[in-house]
């Protein structure tokens, strides 16, 4: 059963929470019945992915070094990053030498933007755990009140590390294509303009994104979704 930010974190919100499988499936099954339009989508994908990773520095670092770059890429820069042991915290990244990044293969921007992270997680000025009990609005600003942390960004770590159920990254893409295939709409729609559509979704907004990524995949053969 979906749980809230009430039953696994205490008493700190009542934010529909992702965590299983069967989370996605009976969140699929809402949407289906909220949407049944939807229902065609779904009989072509199959299994929604859940793609989840743990909440925190890591999860957040992983979706800003897979962005822009190739999935190769990524995937070098990242075991050059993460230590041969344990995982990637705030801690041990405020602590890497400045000109870390260069060896890593970073660009600067990047780079420069993992560091305020860190330093914001280390320091205890944000607590990236936390935000899966916010409300998607509260969780969404405190994250791009971070410099280089754009609302994409955001979105796909709510989505994916958070486990939030109720978030649509309108600015990709891809699910502006998928969205614009699934209902034969011509053109992709702007993002505000699937902001909007995708409003009549929550609160299970997140489970329509993984649709749209999966109905995206079967379309082209090839995965889509923004994590690993």
């Amino acid at each position: 059963m979906l749980s809230s930010a009430t039953d696994s974190m205490g008493s700190r919100g009542s934010v529909l929470i992702i965590r299983s499988d069967d989370d996605v499936r009976e969140g699929l099954e809402k949407l289906l019945h909220l949407d049944p339009r939807l229902a065609a989508i779904a009989a072509e994908t199959g299994p929604l992915p859940l793609r989840l990773r743990e909440p925190g520095f890591e999860g957040l670092a992983h979706i800003i070094v897979s962005q822009m770059v190739s999935r190769a890429s990524a995937e070098a820069i990242w075991k050059r990053m993460r230590p041969s042991e344990g995982v990637l915290t705030a801690d041990n990244y405020v602590l890497l030498h400045p000109e870390a990044w260069r060896e890593f293969g970073l660009s600067r921007a990047k780079a420069e933007t993992l560091s305020r992270i860190a330093e914001a997680v280390a320091s205890g000025r944000l607590d990236l755990a936390a935000l899966s009990a916010l409300p998607p609005d509260q969780a969404l600003a405190e994250l791009t009140a971070l410099k280089g942390v754009g609302p994409w960004t955001a979105e796909v770590y709510l989505m994916f590390c958070g486990g939030h159920a109720d978030v649509f990254p309108s600015g990709d893409v891809a699910l502006q294509n998928a969205v614009a295939a699934a209902f034969d709409l011509g053109a992709r729609p702007a993002a505000r303009e699937l902001a909007f559509m995708a409003g009549g979704w929550s609160p299970w907004r997140s489970i329509a994104a993984r649709l749209f990524w999966a109905y995206y995949a079967v379309k082209l053969g090839r995965g889509m979704l923004p994590v690993d």
